[in-house]
């Protein structure tokens, strides 16, 4: 279900202007401002939860949100804004001898993919520049980190429809048992491209269990 309100958002975003792509970007750094206290009780919860579970101290500095890193967010937001749109960009053209001339022009993909560990930063990163580039943020954070991404992908949620642009802009997954994981790797005929961003073990099962085509940094 979530698959699916993510392509049915996917041509929205895709025929959005970069004045509204932009005005979203800007919206989503005020309200994480904004929202930064509940932002950060939330995860408060998750760091009590992970030295709980005696979570390697190098893990809960990743988990770890405050203030300077709410604000490195939104500001990373704003940068993106700033940005060129990639969006109908030509990056190559040619003419045949038969004088049919061509062009290479770059598009939205669509529905973009990302599984991640407990970093909550990679939420707002992840739709930043999916929606500069014009496509759906399909979201899937660690357990550790699930309090925190609810937080920030609610804030988020929040400021598209301030701006008209669909919520489902951002969708984030919140079962994060190992089935949901492998079943989100496999939602083929709605994810157009899955990005990894963990250790080992992560891009392991995305080997091993994905469906959907993928992209593995080195």
């Amino acid at each position: 279900d979530l698959a699916r309100r993510a392509r049915t958002a996917a041509p929205v975003l895709a025929a959005a202007t970069t004045a509204k792509k932009d005005a979203g970007l800007r919206a989503a750094a005020d309200h994480l401002e904004a929202d930064r206290d509940g932002i950060l009780e939330a995860n408060t919860q998750d760091v009590a939860r992970g030295e709980a579970d005696g979570m390697a101290p190098g893990f809960l500095d990743r988990l770890k949100l405050d203030a300077g890193r709410v604000a490195g967010m939104a500001s990373g937001l704003r940068q993106v804004a700033n940005l060129p749109d990639p969006v109908g960009q030509v990056t190559a053209e040619w003419t045949r001898p038969n004088g049919l001339h061509l062009t290479k022009v770059r598009v939205p993909l669509g529905v973009v993919a990302m599984i991640y560990e407990n970093r909550p930063n990679v939420t707002s990163d992840a739709f930043g520049l999916c929606l500069k580039s014009g496509n759906v943020a399909f979201l899937r954070g660690s357990s550790g980190g699930l309090e925190s991404n609810r937080a920030i992908a609610a804030s988020i949620r929040s400021a598209l429809v301030d701006v008209d642009l669909p919520a489902d802009a951002l969708i984030l997954v919140e079962d994060v048992s190992r089935e949901a994981a492998v079943e989100f790797m496999q939602q083929r005929g709605y994810v157009d491209c899955l990005i990894p961003r963990g250790g080992p073990s992560l891009i392991r099962s995305v080997l091993d269990n994905a469906t959907v085509p993928y992209v593995i940094d080195g």
